[in-house]
């Protein structure tokens, strides 16, 4: 049976939403519909309804879920086991960051595992937010920091940082904070949804009600939101860490008068040969993170 198939499917019943598995697993919900299928026609029973009152398990599911949600616990303690007779001396800690988490962050998450009572090495990848959770799903990484906005199902998490969001305009002599409901009168500039960033402000605007108008274009990186909204071509969002320099045209977005913030978390699993010391970072970097500011939903 398809590995994939088996994970997709456990993580329907347990989020009881096909779209919110899709976001968990970092892929389109066409494809997750499609590993699930193919799993059905595998066991050869349906295993979910769906309807407009949301997913619910077949009578085939109810019997079939829970055995699969064992084998995968059971796949999952083979490849720790194995990880720990075949590594015995492993000292490294392998980390995954997005292209949003802040270079300061990072820094304090290799100062912290050089002084853990057993120094680890801290081995360091950065790549988009769909490549951090297979490569966490395939133990190919320890521990992620990513944007706290899609959940993972069955990992543990901690915030581990809030940081302001800013927006970024042509004029240079436009300074005071810009409302989030003014916010709604601007057109922003996205970036291709990878890193989060684009899924944070989306999500922002939803839990808002309020229309979100953007650029037909798309661009690739904080330095082309820059270079792009100099001429006036629309407004960009970003963490303020990203900007390429404090003299670059930009308002703090506030709600009612408090900083709008992005959050951060560290994302691992708990039955990792290193959960101690990805707990103990964790709750390390979340005890240092900023906190002189108001964190805004």
């Amino acid at each position: 049976m398809n590995l994939e198939g088996l994970r997709y499917a456990h993580a329907v019943a347990e989020a009881k939403s096909f779209s919110a598995a899709a976001r968990a697993y970092g892929v389109t919900q066409p494809a997750l519909s499609n590993g699930i299928a193919k799993l059905e026609e595998r066991l050869g029973g349906k295993l979910f309804d769906r309807s407009t009152r949301g997913v619910t398990q077949t009578a085939f599911g109810l019997g079939i879920l829970p055995l699969i949600g064992q084998a995968l616990v059971a796949l999952d303690a083979v490849g720790a086991e194995d990880r720990r007779l075949t590594e015995p001396g492993e000292q490294k800690i392998r980390m995954g960051v997005s292209p949003l988490i802040s270079s300061g962050l990072v820094s304090r998450a290799f100062g912290m595992v050089r002084d853990f009572p057993a120094p680890r090495e801290l081995v360091l990848r950065e790549a988009n937010m769909q490549d951090l959770r297979a490569c966490l799903l395939a133990s190919r990484l320890d521990i992620i920091l990513i944007p706290a906005v899609a959940a993972m199902p069955r990992f543990a998490h901690r915030v581990v940082d809030v940081e302001p969001v800013v927006v970024v305009g042509p004029d240079a002599a436009v300074k005071e904070p810009l409302e989030l409901a003014q916010a709604g009168e601007e057109c922003f500039i996205l970036v291709a949804d990878t890193c989060g960033l684009t899924t944070f402000t989306t999500q922002l605007f939803e839990a808002h009600q309020m229309p979100l108008r953007t650029y037909a274009g798309e661009a690739v990186s904080f330095q082309v939101l820059e270079d792009w909204a100099k001429p006036g071509l629309g407004s960009a969002m970003v963490p303020r860490s990203k900007l390429t320099s404090p003299d670059v045209p930009h308002r703090p977005l506030v709600n009612e008068g408090r900083e709008v913030q992005i959050s951060f978390e560290a994302v691992w699993s708990a039955d990792s040969p290193l959960a101690a010391d990805l707990l103990r970072l964790a709750d390390s970097l979340a005890a240092t993170r900023c906190t002189n500011t108001v964190s805004v939903s």
